[in-house]
């Protein structure tokens, strides 16, 4: 099992963050723009954490690399379908992490769940970077 899908599952934030590489870029399913850098990122997952419901990996894929682990979740009462696509650098971090999710009426749920986090997920980015400086 690979140790992301490990941390997740365990709702392990601190072991999340630690499998991030510093130069990370989150890809996120309803958003436009990347999100690079590992505070940022680390911050928007854990907002994840407080919006899936009933989450499960029930598929893993890959080797080397690249992984993509399929999920299956609730948001708002939409079930979703999303695979998180995981890359890893040369030092076993994760360097780029792209998500994807379906059907669109639950990337609407989620992405409407996200928005409402997102000044407190732009606080602990925030908060994160000032200690690691």
């Amino acid at each position: 099992m690979h140790p992301f899908r490990t941390a997740v599952e365990a709702r392990d934030d601190a072991a999340i963050e630690a499998l991030l590489a510093e130069n990370v870029v989150f890809t996120s399913p309803v958003a436009f723009q990347p999100y690079p850098g590992k505070a940022i990122t680390a911050a928007i997952l854990r907002a994840v954490i407080r919006v899936f419901e009933d989450f499960r990996y029930v598929r893993e894929i890959g080797e080397g690399r690249d992984h993509a682990l399929v999920f299956e979740a609730t948001v708002d009462g939409k079930q979703l379908t999303g695979c998180d696509f995981v890359h890893l650098d040369e030092d076993g971090k994760i360097d780029e992490l792209m998500v994807m999710v379906r059907p669109l009426s639950a990337a609407n749920a989620l992405a409407a769940r996200m928005g409402a986090q997102f000044e407190q997920i732009k606080a602990e980015a925030t908060a994160s970077s000032r200690a690691d400086s």
